[in-house]
């Protein structure tokens, strides 16, 4: 005798159905659904692996809309690089990484500044050199000058290129809690920042280019580091791991020599995967950060290059020349050195001075 009714294996195949149905309106609009769906699943399953404490990185949601108030209170070492074979040990590293070193995409070509001073001649104090940290920039680029980070802006990637600053011993060994620090669009950016709510649920982290930690004395200054326009995409792994370790060791090279003149972002090229529900953002493949040292006997400076992964290799390994840097950005850095200064820092991949005591 038939049986009216649902049977139970139809009861399975609808109520599959009705779960296919939900992760795709969960996930829709992710660049990679995949790799959200996998990271909520390892959140639950996989405790392990979960970061211990409270993840810094989501903050309790503002407001998209911005506003301009700036009184609110705010809330190793192996494989050392070749010193006679630095152009060759750049290549091979980044072959490896599966990068080509031929040249920087068009887009980000850049044009000099027009307020660069003529350097080829100059002989006076390098710290005395106003804007030194600054790269270069064309008189059309969105300049973002906050109190203690300038940053450029990328419209069609939704976050800077670059970010730079002095990083200072005082901050360095300072501490100032970030309870209370929210991300905020940048009010400074003409055509829009990206809003905190492009974040959520990407399953990347907010990660910071001007590190928060790098500033520790003022309220408003941590705070400025909030702004989506210091933020980029980067993996949990990447961001609270090797990128994370990157940033103390930044931090005590500061306590060491007193003040580092740095500059950090992503590297931008057209066709990478976005994530956003309000606007397009790039998630990068690759980041650099770069520091210049005019403390010690001689001027020092050393640049990396990571990808946006996770890793456990030792600092030493990321080393490579500014010049390689350049080349992939198609950013000039520290353009207001004297040329002969520039040439030999922006050329070497020695670790000479920054990963041991100063001779």
């Amino acid at each position: 005798m038939h049986r009216k009714g649902f049977r139970w294996g139809n009861t399975l195949v609808l109520l599959l159905i009705f779960i296919v149905i939900g992760l795709v309106l969960h996930y829709r609009g992710r660049t990679k659904p995949l790799v959200s769906f996998w990271n909520d699943i390892k959140s639950v399953l996989i405790r392990g692996e979960k970061p211990k404490g409270d993840n810094p990185y989501k903050n309790p949601e503002p407001d998209d809309v911005a506003t301009d108030d700036r009184t609110a209170s705010e809330a190793s070492d192996a494989r050392p690089k070749s010193n006679t074979s630095e152009a060759k040990d750049d290549r091979s590293y980044l072959e490896k990484m599966g990068v080509k070193t031929s040249s920087a995409s068009e887009d980000n070509r850049d044009e000099k500044t027009e307020s660069a001073p003529s350097n080829s001649t100059y002989s006076g104090d390098l710290g005395s050199i106003k804007d030194l940290q600054l790269p270069a920039y064309g008189s059309n680029d969105q300049i973002i000058r906050h109190r203690r980070i300038t940053l450029r802006y990328r419209e069609q990637y939704e976050q800077a290129d670059w970010v730079a600053y002095k990083l200072t011993g005082d901050e360095a060994r300072a501490y100032l809690s970030r309870d209370g620090n929210k991300f905020v669009p940048d009010p400074l950016v003409k055509t829009g920042s990206a809003v905190t709510s492009d974040y959520t649920r990407s399953g990347y982290d907010r990660g910071h280019l001007a590190p928060a930690g790098d500033f520790n004395i003022s309220p408003n200054d941590k705070q400025d580091t909030f702004y989506m326009s210091n933020i980029s995409p980067q993996v949990p792994d990447f961001n609270r791991g090797i990128w994370n370790d990157l940033e103390l060791k930044f931090r005590d090279w500061a306590q060491r020599d007193e003040e580092l003149y740095v500059v950090t972002g992503p590297v931008l090229k057209s066709g990478l995967p976005t994530i956003g529900r309000n606007n397009e953002i790039a998630v990068p493949e690759m980041y650099y950060k770069i520091a210049l040292c005019l403390t010690d006997k001689q001027p020092r400076m050393i640049g990396f290059l990571m990808r946006n992964e996770f890793s456990n290799e030792s600092l030493k390994s990321f080393v490579v020349s500014v010049d390689e840097i350049e080349r992939l950005t198609g950013i000039d850095f520290f353009n207001r050195l004297p040329d002969a200064v520039e040439r030999k820092l922006e050329s070497s991949t020695t670790t000479k001075g920054w990963f041991a005591s100063r001779n």
